[in-house]
Order: C-alpha cells, then structure tokens, then sequence
C-alpha cells in the first residue's frame, strides 16, 4: 500500500521540475536573443512554440493516462521533455530552436492532466482541492527557483548549460517515479467509499461536448491563461527590457511574484476545500476563483498604468498571488465534473488555456514591436482577466458533465 504522502511529494516535485524547465528559457530569454539575433516578434513565436504543442496534447496525454496508467505514462513524459530541455541548449539559429520548444511541449503536456488522474484516483474528495494547491504552489516554487539556478550557471558557463543541467535534473525524477509509484488498480484500495474508482472506460464526447459546463470551463480557462502564460513567456524579459531591471535584480523581481504565487495557491487549496466543506462547491469553487480573477485584473491594470520599477514589482506580484487563488479550485473542478475522466477533462481544460497562452505570446510580441511599448499588452490582459471571472461565475460546479444513472 503506498502512502498519499508520498505521492504528493513526487507530484510536487514533478510541478517544480515541470517549471524549472519551462521558465529556464524565459529567464535566458534576453541572452538567447542576443546569441541568436532574434528580434521581439521571432521570440514571441519561440515562446508559442511550446504553448502551442503544449495545448494540442494535453486531452491525448490526460485520456494516454487515464487509460494506461499514470505511472508509465508520465514515466515516457518527463523522460522525453528533459531530453528536449538539453536539445534546446544545442539550437543554433530560430528554425531549430522553434523545432525543438515545440517537442518539448509535447512531453510537458502530460504533467499536469496526468498529475489530476493521479489525484483523482488516490486523493477523497474534501482533500483535492488542496493536494491541487500543492503540486501548482510547487510549480510556482519551481519559477521562483528558476532565476536563482539559470542565472549563475549562465554567468559560469553560459545559457546553454543551464539547459543540460535542469534536463539531468527531470530524468531523474522520471526513474524515481517509475520505480516506486504504482496505479490504483495495481495495488490494493487504500480506502472504501471516498476514493475514486480507477476506470478506464471509453470517454463520451458526445455528451460532453454538448455540455454548456464543458464550453464555460474551456473558456475561462483560456482568458485566465491568457494573463498566466505573460509570467511563463515574457515577464523577465518585460523587467529587463520593459522597465529597466539589470540582470543581477532579475532574481528577485522573477522569485518573488512566483512565491507570492505559490502561497495563492496553497491558501486557495485550504480556502476551496474549506469553504466547499462549510458552504457547498458554489462558494468553495466559483465564488472564490471569480473573486480572485476580479481583484487580479485591477492589479494588472495597475501594474501599466503606474510608471516605475517598484510599482510593477508590487502590483505584478499582487496580481500573480491573488490569481492563482483560484487555480486549485479550477482543476478541482475537472474532478468535481468530470469524476473518472479527469484527466481528460483537465487535458481539455488546459488545452483551451493554452490556446490562450499562444495567443499571448504572440500578441505580447507584435504590440511590443509595433508601438515600442511594453505596458499595452497589460491593458490587454487586465481585460482578460475580467472576461475570465464573469465566466467562472456562470460554472456550476454541482453539476457533472457525465450525468450519473
């Protein structure tokens, strides 16, 4: 019998590795365009590669999982994504760096869906939401990291080892997984009743696909990704060249808005899981992800609309803290409404989110070279924002997409 301790662990230390590897290239990202002579637009399309391959797997990689199993599946993953985070240190010109971003999200868009399955199977119902607010505030960790790892070794050796060294890193993670997890239906039930039962019956999207929840779902997440994936893709870039932080204070203008975000996220698993238990999953789940999605865009608005260098450090920090509040109470949602399929429906989820992520980073280049500005794709994404709180409170998180007989 393997204990849920245990396993959370791994899934936290998989949500740090997840970004350690996705975040080394943004922080590298004014070095890289040097290296290579990119300009703002071809790096925006650098940065959508991944998002973009990133998006398109995450329903096959969520349903490879809840199929075959978590354990070999995400085994496969993060061996082929650290394998593609060396390759990156290797690209010598754009052509092969976009080629090589888009492999890599290949394999990272298994993490998180899969990481959901694993969840659902292992975790009762009153204890998901804040299992989901460890493994994100872990990835948050993870970017908080990020600066504090990449920027040395690049001053040491340059950009591309950082890239070696954080994909031995993910390799090893891989072979520890593999040889202590186990699927549910591997090994005896840990309890009766509260723990989700492994299934690996065929998904009807038919019927989702009719379901008004499924669409309000898809589309929140993609305006809320839309203003996440700034952080993921253009946030260290925007501090140095945007408002004038040297590399040296890139450490803690990076670090910080990530650690405020991690302590969103681990409050907002105790806050969801709490207030689900007190007052139903109306208040636990979308009255606390649209509240935190209203209040963060008034930071990002803010964080343009203010000059100065402390002033974005503050609101952008604010503003990553408080909206990711609601991202433990989101994929709560995949398992609240989509039971033994959540891993799919998550998949699914993240995919439209990561449309959204494309479209940022795109956009994010194009009004930065078109206008020299680089506070107007905030106002941008403060809008975003809005959009995804008026749609989380149309969620009903009491009704499943499966109706159940």
């Amino acid at each position: 019998m393997k204990s849920r301790k245990v396993i959370l662990l791994l899934l936290v230390l998989l949500g740090m590795v997840t970004f350690l590897d996705r975040i080394n290239i943004s922080v590298a990202g004014s070095s890289i365009m040097s290296d290579l002579h990119l300009s703002a637009s071809q790096w925006g399309w650098v940065q959508s590669a991944f998002i973009l391959s990133y998006g398109l797997m995450q329903i096959p990689m969520g349903m490879l999982g809840d199929k075959y199993g978590q354990r070999r599946i995400l085994t496969a993953i993060v061996v082929w994504w650290s394998m593609f985070t060396c390759f990156t240190g290797m690209a010598g010109g754009l052509l092969s760096l976009l080629a090589v971003r888009f492999l890599f999200g290949i394999g990272e868009a298994g993490s998180s869906p899969c990481s959901t399955g694993v969840i659902g199977k292992w975790f009762p119902k009153n204890e998901v939401g804040k299992a989901q607010g460890y493994v994100w505030a872990a990835s948050r960790m993870g970017g908080a990291l990020t600066p504090f790892v990449v920027i040395p070794v690049m001053a040491w050796m340059g950009w591309r080892s950082a890239f070696y060294l954080l994909g031995a890193v993910g390799i090893i993670w891989a072979l520890v997984w593999f040889f202590y997890y186990r699927d549910k239906d591997e090994v005896p039930i840990l309890t009766s009743g509260n723990l989700s039962k492994a299934s690996h019956s065929s998904l009807p999207w038919g019927v989702i696909l009719h379901s008004k929840q499924f669409w309000l779902i898809c589309a929140m997440y993609f305006f809320y990704a839309f203003g996440s994936w700034f952080f993921f893709s253009w946030f260290p870039t925007f501090m140095e060249l945007g408002r004038g932080f040297a590399k040296s204070e890139l450490t803690y203008a990076v670090a910080v808005p990530f650690i405020m975000s991690m302590a969103g996220n681990i409050a907002g698993g105790y806050l969801t899981d709490r207030l689900t238990v007190r007052y139903g999953l109306k208040v636990g789940r979308k009255a606390l992800g649209a509240s935190s999605l209203a209040i963060s865009a008034v930071c990002m608005f803010l964080a343009a609309f203010i000059p100065g260098k402390m002033a974005v450090f503050v609101f952008l920090s604010l503003c990553f803290g408080i909206f990711d509040l609601m991202l433990p109470s989101a994929w709560a949602l995949c398992v609240d409404l989509g039971k033994q399929h959540a891993g799919a429906i998550s998949g699914a989820m993240n995919t439209a989110g990561n449309i959204g992520g494309f479209c940022c980073g795109i956009l994010f280049g194009f009004l930065v070279e078109s206008s020299g500005n680089y506070n107007l794709p905030l106002y941008m994404i403060s809008g975003m924002l809005v959009v995804s709180a008026m749609l989380f409170s149309f969620i009903n998180p009491e009704k499943p997409l499966i109706p159940t007989k």
